[in-house]
């Protein structure tokens, strides 16, 4: 049996022309960000066939497409205002659950990329060489962050089976989802992209992952 996922990024958020660390950070998303949520949902409403929930991914002339079965999404604002944009042409309420939050960046929420090279410059470069081994300081531990995440998705997926679902969540959160159903090693996270409002297409066959799409971006 076939099930579709898309798994997309939260939009742009306020203060995104700053490379900060926002973890737990309740920041909302941009004009930009809530612009590039609605291009998203357009795409969506088009590529999902009609009246054929769960079959695989296929382009379909504007207005005709079909519907989500159940959107999910992290308990942050920015990815909450995503997935109700999202939601709202298929008449869905978005399915809220907090272990799709982003990783707990610990002391280094809300800082700068810049900021944290110059405060913690060993400690960063250990971070970024094998973000398996090392975490931010006094933040979530990507095995940690990979528990939490993974046996959430497994739910999803089985309480959703032959269905089409979206779920909503952060960068960090996909890039670990994205390195599980491909197999890869978690040391490799950062080779995997995740821009604003991309989408990943994943169909799963009775549990065996296909990933169709890796950080699609609507213009």
């Amino acid at each position: 049996m076939l099930t579709t996922l898309y798994l997309i990024r939260h939009g742009e958020t306020e203060g995104a022309e700053t490379r900060r660390y926002k973890g737990h950070i309740d920041v909302p998303l941009s004009e930009n960000g809530v612009e590039q949520i609605k291009r998203l949902a357009g795409y969506i409403v088009g590529a999902i066939p009609c009246g054929c929930p769960g079959q695989a991914q296929r382009p379909a002339p504007t207005g005709m497409g079909g519907l989500l079965n159940a959107i999910y999404c992290s308990d942050l604002s920015r990815a909450e205002k995503s997935a109700g944009i999202i939601a709202e042409p298929h008449g869905l309420k978005p399915i809220i659950l907090p272990e799709l939050r982003e990783r707990n960046f610990g002391i280094w929420e809300g800082m700068s990329f810049d900021e944290i090279k110059e405060k913690y410059p060993n400690e960063f470069n250990a971070w970024a060489g094998n973000p398996l081994k090392f975490c931010p300081m006094e933040g979530e531990s990507t095995i940690k962050v990979k528990d939490r995440a993974i046996k959430m998705f497994n739910e999803i997926i089985e309480k959703n089976s032959g269905q089409t679902v979206a779920i909503v969540s952060h960068g960090g959160i996909n890039r670990i989802l994205l390195c599980e159903l491909l197999g890869m090693p978690l040391e490799n996270i950062f080779r995997v992209e995740q821009d604003y409002a991309c989408i990943n297409i994943v169909e799963m066959w009775d549990n065996y992952p296909v990933v169709k799409l890796i950080n699609g971006r609507i213009k």
